[in-house]
């Protein structure tokens, strides 16, 4: 992430383990970016990097946001923003992010300026329109509602939390049956956040049902995408329309890290150990426990996709950091066996 970054973000891709400069910087990215250099300064308070790369990131989404409470997403190298106003998930993952750093920033200011744009970011609520970036901010305020914040402003987000939870529970009652635990006729990309996002609601509201609804939809993507013990996750070459085939490649890395992250997920709200060892397969995905047997985790960074006859060698920032957030995700965890980023 060090070469990936420098004093504006997170270069969006690479070639091979270059920066490629000419597609500059996105809030996807530096949302990711922000959590991972959290994560990091939580397992080591004085990295001196991962503290710098985090007041970056958070320096970029205060420049990213507008007056509306939405965010730009796209911005060249020339530090100009490119866009009007940045895509559905993009806003949705930089509340994400904001709310993870109302709860886990080290430093006072870092969790006061995370929240003023989080509280600002409220507004756009109401205009994201599609499961995954709604699933998103939920994940965002269900952190916002652990956070160290005055009594007086969770009631706000456990209400929005609340609207978005019943929305998407509602999606899966629609579609579910016995055979399809699932929220759309369709699992495409970033699938298990859905999961996650249910459960981390059903946490922080204290809903056994939410929480049963993540546990049963997790539990069917797990056995949609764990072979034989290899996690195998859904590939963007069609994705798996219910009745229909699973492609098996592409493989996309940011599959893996949303499998860990929904994994711990469920470990929180039951205590079965069966989730930690999930979680583990989603982070020895990268390692070569893969549908190929290829190492995808090379020198800190991360290739770019799992093909069926080849890799696709470029490691952008998407990858790397979602590889480096699976890591730090389970070396926070304390348990008997752990592996680290290599």
């Amino acid at each position: 992430m060090i070469a990936l970054s420098d004093d504006v973000g997170v270069i969006q891709h690479a070639v091979e383990d270059v920066p490629n400069r000419s597609t500059g910087y996105c809030t996807d990215d530096v949302s990711r970016g922000y959590m991972v250099a959290l994560a990091k300064l939580e397992i080591d308070p004085h990295d001196a990097v991962a503290d710098r790369l985090a007041s970056t990131y958070l320096s970029f989404l205060h420049d990213a946001q507008l007056d509306d409470g939405r965010f730009h997403n796209f911005m060249g190298y020339d530090r100009a923003w490119l866009d009007a106003v940045g895509t559905h998930d993009s806003v949705g993952r930089a509340l994400w992010s904001l709310g993870y750093g109302m709860r886990y920033a080290p430093r006072t200011s870092w969790r006061r300026i995370s929240q003023k744009l989080f509280d600002n970011g409220l507004r756009s609520l109401d205009w994201l329109s599609y499961p995954r970036s709604q699933a998103y901010a939920m994940i965002g305020l269900a952190h916002a509602c652990e956070a160290s914040v005055a009594e007086t402003e969770v009631p706000q987000y456990k209400r929005h939390l609340r609207s978005l939870a019943d929305s998407l529970k509602q999606k899966y009652l629609d579609v579910r049956d016995a055979d399809w635990q699932w929220y759309e006729n369709i699992l495409t990309y970033d699938n298990a956040r859905l999961s996650e996002a249910m459960l981390r609601a059903g946490l922080a509201l204290r809903d056994d049902e939410l929480i049963a609804i993540g546990l049963r939809t997790f539990d069917f993507y797990q056995r949609v995408t764990v072979e034989g013990g290899i996690y195998v996750p859904v590939g963007n070459e069609g994705w798996y329309p219910r009745g229909g085939f699973k492609p098996k490649y592409c493989q996309q890395p940011l599959e893996a890290v949303a499998l860990v992250d929904a994994a711990l997920a469920a470990y929180d709200a039951t205590g079965d150990p069966a989730y930690r060892s999930t979680a583990q397969l989603g982070l020895d995905w990268y390692y070569g426990r893969n549908s190929r047997g290829i190492v995808m985790a090379r020198n800190g960074g991360c290739l770019d996709g799992l093909n069926e006859s080849s890799v696709n060698m470029n490691m952008g920032a998407e990858s790397t950091l979602a590889y480096l957030a699976s890591a730090y995700a389970l070396a926070a965890r304390p348990a008997a066996t752990l592996s680290v980023a290599r």
